[in-house]
């Protein structure tokens, strides 16, 4: 069909940040293909497309599934995704995020596949020493094998670029936080680790939410992060796609707001939203953390035309509440 936007291989599809990023797609007329082995992933999430069950690592399977489909460029997401897990279990971090995620891009280019975005964090920058959004300038300082992990990739695709012309956009994402406007795909992570669910599963009547540090030296006490909804990560990696297929240069990018909130500010979106307390217990700071990290997303807003249209906290709140809420009622019928 004249004009059809290609295929494009998801890899890690069928989890959080890339089963919105396969419905962004859709709706942007390309074809995702989600290659994932579901360790992590939901197979239920893999609505908007073809699904392949295997590893990144199985680089036949990758040279065949880029053949079978017309694959013309790939999403990297697949990886592992817990700081403290990645301080205890290095090795596990190394082998999949390192290992696993060479092994996949030398599948894609011996296929001919040599368009990539790739799935960074701001964990890259570490702990910065002032409260200034952070510029993709800003020295990198990773303190977990999870964000060296995330570094290392990055740099090993500005070598594969000069070596053999794969070119790649790697966005690095502040708090991804939200669910699917539509309440089609939402957030399921075991364990769960992030703020804002954990905050809803108080509010429901779960477990206090436990406060790591009121501490620091910020407005209320508590640190202050910049949440971007889920659906707008997803149109970022459209956007980062078009502009690699539109012929432009490999770039990294922040991926936020530029806006912080703190987590007392997040309990009172989510008491907002649902009309409900959130108990909470406050403890110790948590090694590594800083009081402030926020993006510096000029860059992103310039280059890609990027715009967060879903990210103010009360939507961010309001669309993970209404999906954690019709889950309990499923599961309770």
């Amino acid at each position: 069909m004249a004009g059809a936007k290609p295929a494009v291989l998801v890899a890690g599809g069928a989890g959080y940040i890339g089963s919105h990023t396969a419905k962004a797609l859709r709706h942007a007329g390309f074809e995702p293909v989600t290659l994932d082995n579901l360790v992590t992933g939901n197979r239920c999430a893999v609505r908007f497309g073809p699904f392949v069950e295997g590893s990144i690592a199985d680089r036949p399977l990758v040279e065949k599934t880029v053949r079978e489909f017309g694959i013309e460029a790939a999403i990297l997401f697949a990886a592992h995704a817990y700081v403290g897990e990645s301080t205890a279990h290095p090795a596990k971090y190394y082998r999949n995020n390192v290992g696993a995620s060479i092994d996949f891009l030398d599948g894609l280019m011996a296929a001919g596949v040599k368009t990539l975005v790739f799935s960074s964090s701001c964990s890259i920058y570490g702990a910065q020493t002032d409260d200034a959004p952070i510029s993709e300038s800003a020295p990198k300082n990773p303190l977990s094998p999870y964000a060296e992990t995330k570094l290392f990739l990055e740099s090993a695709l500005g070598w594969y670029e000069r070596a053999y012309g794969l070119r790649s956009v790697c966005l690095r994402y502040f708090n991804a936080a939200g669910c699917d406007p539509d309440w089609e795909i939402g957030e399921c992570h075991d364990p769960e680790t992030h703020l804002i669910p954990l905050a809803i599963a108080a509010a429901m009547g779960g477990a206090p939410l436990r406060i790591l540090g009121d501490d620091y030296p910020t407005p209320d006490g508590t640190a202050v992060r910049d949440y971007v909804h889920v659906t707008d990560l997803g149109d970022a990696h459209v956007s980062a796609l078009g502009h690699l297929l539109g012929g432009r240069p490999s770039d990294r990018f922040n991926c936020g707001t530029g806006t912080g909130h703190s987590v007392r500010q997040v309990i009172e979106a989510v008491k907002g939203v649902s009309g409900k307390g959130v108990p909470f217990e406050v403890g110790p700071r948590r090694a590594g953390d800083a009081p402030v990290l926020v993006a510096d997303a000029t860059r992103i807003r310039e280059v890609l035309q990027w715009e967060p249209r879903h990210s103010s906290l009360e939507t961010i709140c309001a669309t993970a509440w209404r999906w954690y809420s019709e889950r309990s009622l499923r599961h309770a019928r």
